[in-house]
C-alpha cells in the first residue's frame, strides 16, 4: 500500500460509507450449537448453520515476529519487577502462552512515579523547547512507519484481531497521531487579557505534572497513542500502566520512542493488573493527573481512588451502548452493511459499537434477513490470514460473557436469528451472532456485551426512537442512517452522545474529539481538547505604573 493511501485510509480508521467491501464465500454448513442451562448443547431450531470458518479449522499461522520486550520500562530501561513475578500473556487463537511478562505492582509504581517526577522536576523535557519535543515526537512517528509490520504483528498475536485491520489502519494511525500531537507541541501558548485597572495580565498554559495513565486492551497502539501523545506534546512526563491482557506491543512502542531521542524517566511504563498496579497509580499522592479508558464500573473506582488521594483530575473514556438508527428512507443494503460494520468491527469489542440496531417498521423484516445473509458471509478465523474480517474474543473470561449474555438474549424471549455459539474447539472464537425482537428492557438492549452480537430493534416514527434512543446510562456514541437532511438535523442534535456518525461509522480522524456523555465518561480524546486535560491554567498579575495605555 502507497504511503498517501495508508495515510488517507488511517486517518478515518474504516470508514464504510463506500460499502464496497465483499466478504469471501461461505464453506460447508457448521452446526450452531447454544449451551443450555443443564451444560448440554443442543440446535438451535429455525437457525441456518453456515459462517465462512475455514481459516479457524487450519492451524494457526507463525506470527512473523519475535516478542523481544517482556519487562517494565522504567528510567530508560527494561527492568524486572520488584518482586520478581510474571504472569502469561495468552494467545487468544489458541488459548496457549504467548510469553511471560513482569508483573508490576505497587512498589513498582512508587518507583516508575518517583523517577517520572524527577525527569519532570529536573530533567529536560519540560525545560525543552516545545520545537524539539515537536522534533523527537517526529522522529518517532518515522519509527513507526519503519516498524510498522512488527507492531501490527504483536497487536495481532496479544489481541486476536485481524493482521489487515492493524497493519494497514490502526499502526499508520498511530504515527498520523504521533505527527499530529507533534505539530500542537510549539502552538500551546497562553494568552493577553486586557483588565479594569492598570494591571498586565498573563495567562499561562503550564504542563500539569506526571501524568498516570491506564489503557484498556481492545486497541492498546491507538489508546497508547490517544493518551502519551497529547500528555508528551504538553511537556508532561507519565506512567502508563498497559492492560494485563495486552502487554507486549506499548513495551516494543515505548522502546522506539526513546530510540527517537526521549530521555530518561519521561515515559515510564508497568505491566500488572488493575486491583494492585492500577489502583497504586490512581492513588498516588505524587500523579498529577490520571486518564483511564476502560469499563464504567471500574471507572467509577479509578475516579474514587483519585478523589481519595490527592484529587488529582481525571479524564475517563467509558463504556457505551451506542444507538444505530436506520429511517424508513435508507437503502437497505448500504444500512446492513454498515450497521454489520458498525457492530462487528474488532470483534464487536469496541465502546462505541453499534449495539443498539434500531430499524424503522416499515424495512424492519428486509433488513433482519439481509443482515442475517451478511453475517453467514463473514469470514472468521486466524487473524494472521488475509482476507478474515474477524479474529477470536481476547481472552476466555470475555468469551464466557459473550455466550452467557447470547444466552440471556434467548431466555428473554428475542429471536436468535443466526450465530449463537463458539466456533471451533480451540481459541475463543465466536460466531457472528444476531438477535431480532429485541425490546428495550432486555439487558442485551441496555448492557454492554462487547462481543459480535447485534440486536435489531422496530421503531415507529421519530420521536419515540429519539427517546428509545436516549434510554440508557451511557451517551458515548450513536450512528444515523437517513437520506434526509432534515431528519439527520434533528437526531444530531436530539441524541444525547459524545459522537453522532451521519451515514458512515468510526471516522476517528486524529483532529476528531471523542467522549462520551452520561455514563460513557468525562471530558474527550484527540483533538484540541485532548491538550486541555494535560495543562494547567496561571494567571498572572503585575502592576502597571504610568501605562500608555491599558
Amino acid at each position: 500500500m502507497a504511503a498517501a493511501t495508508t495515510r488517507r485510509a488511517a486517518s478515518s480508521l474504516v470508514s464504510r460509507c463506500l460499502f464496497s467491501r465483499s466478504a469471501a464465500a461461505g464453506q460447508p454448513a457448521v452446526p450452531s450449537a447454544l449451551r443450555k442451562p443443564d451444560g448440554t448443547r443442543g440446535l438451535l431450531p429455525g437457525v441456518l448453520q453456515r459462517f465462512s470458518t475455514a481459516a479457524v479449522a487450519e492451524e494457526p499461522i507463525a506470527p512473523p515476529v519475535q516478542v523481544n520486550y517482556t519487562k517494565l520500562l522504567i528510567n530508560g530501561n527494561f527492568v524486572d519487577s520488584a518482586s520478581g513475578k510474571t504472569f502469561p500473556t495468552v494467545d487468544p487463537r489458541t488459548g496457549e502462552v504467548i510469553a511471560h511478562v513482569a508483573e508490576g505492582d505497587a512498589e513498582d509504581i512508587n518507583r516508575a512515579v518517583a523517577v517520572a517526577r524527577k525527569a519532570f522536576d529536573e530533567g529536560p523535557w519540560p525545560k525543552m523547547t516545545a520545537y524539539e519535543r515537536s522534533r523527537i515526537l517526529l522522529r518517532f512517528a518515522d519509527l513507526i512507519e519503519k516498524h510498522n509490520d512488527e507492531l501490527a504483528a504483536l497487536e495481532t498475536w496479544d489481541n486476536g484481531k485481524p493482521y489487515e485491520q492493524a497493519a494497514h489502519i490502526e499502526v499508520p494511525m498511530v504515527a498520523r497521531l504521533m505527527r499530529y500531537y507533534a505539530g500542537w507541541a510549539d502552538k500551546i501558548h497562553g494568552l493577553i487579557v486586557p483588565a479594569d485597572g492598570p494591571h498586565h495580565v498573563q495567562v499561562l498554559h503550564e504542563p500539569i505534572g506526571v501524568a498516570g495513565q491506564i489503557i484498556p486492551w481492545n486497541f492498546p497502539l491507538l489508546m497508547f497513542a490517544w493518551k502519551v501523545g497529547p500528555a508528551l506534546a504538553c511537556g508532561n512526563t507519565v506512567v502508563l500502566k498497559t492492560a494485563e491482557q495486552t502487554p507486549l506491543s506499548a513495551l516494543y512502542i515505548s522502546k522506539l520512542l526513546h530510540e527517537a531521542g526521549l530521555p530518561e524517566g519521561v515515559l515510564n511504563v508497568i505491566s500488572g493488573f488493575g486491583p494492585t498496579a492500577g489502583a497504586a497509580l490512581a492513588s498516588h499522592m505524587d500523579v498529577d493527573k490520571l486518564a483511564f479508558t476502560g469499563s464504567t464500573d471500574t471507572g467509577k473506582i479509578v475516579l474514587e481512588l483519585a478523589a481519595r488521594s490527592n484529587l488529582k483530575p481525571v479524564t475517563l473514556e467509558l463504556g457505551g451502548k451506542s444507538p444505530f438508527i436506520i429511517m424508513d428512507d435508507a437503502d437497505v443494503d448500504q444500512a446492513v452493511e454498515l450497521a454489520h460494520f458498525a457492530l462487528f468491527f474488532n470483534q464487536g469489542q469496541c465502546c462505541c459499537a453499534g449495539s443498539r440496531t434500531f430499524v424503522h417498521e416499515r424495512v424492519y423484516d428486509q433488513f433482519v434477513e439481509k443482515a442475517k445473509a451478511r453475517a453467514l458471509k463473514r469470514v472468521v478465523g486466524d487473524p494472521f490470514r488475509k482476507g478474515v474480517e474477524q479474529g477470536p474474543q481476547i481472552d476466555d473470561e470475555q468469551f464466557n460473557k459473550i455466550l452467557r449474555y447470547v444466552r440471556s438474549g434467548v431466555d428473554s424471549g428475542a429471536t436468535l436469528v443466526t450465530g449463537g455459539d463458539r466456533l471451533g474447539d480451540k481459541g475463543f472464537y465466536i460466531q457472528p451472532t444476531i438477535f431480532s425482537d429485541v425490546q428495550d428492557g432486555m439487558k442485551i438492549a441496555q448492557e454492554e456485551i462487547f462481543g459480535p452480537v447485534q440486536s435489531i430493534l422496530k421503531f415507529k416514527d421519530l420521536d419515540e426512537v429519539i427517546k428509545r434512543a436516549n434510554a440508557t446510562q451511557y451517551g458515548l456514541a450513536a450512528g444515523v442512517f437517513t437520506n434526509n437532511i432534515d431528519t439527520a438535523n434533528t437526531l444530531t442534535r436530539a441524541l444525547r452522545v459524545g459522537t453522532v456518525w451521519v451515514n458512515c461509522f468510526d471516522v476517528f480522524d486524529a483532529a476528531i474529539p471523542f467522549g462520551g456523555y452520561k455514563m460513557s465518561g468525562i471530558g474527550r480524546e484527540k483533538g484540541i481538547d485532548s491538550l486541555k486535560n494535560y495543562l494547567q491554567v496561571k494567571a498572572v498579575v503585575t502592576p502597571l505604573k504610568n501605562a500608555a495605555w491599558l
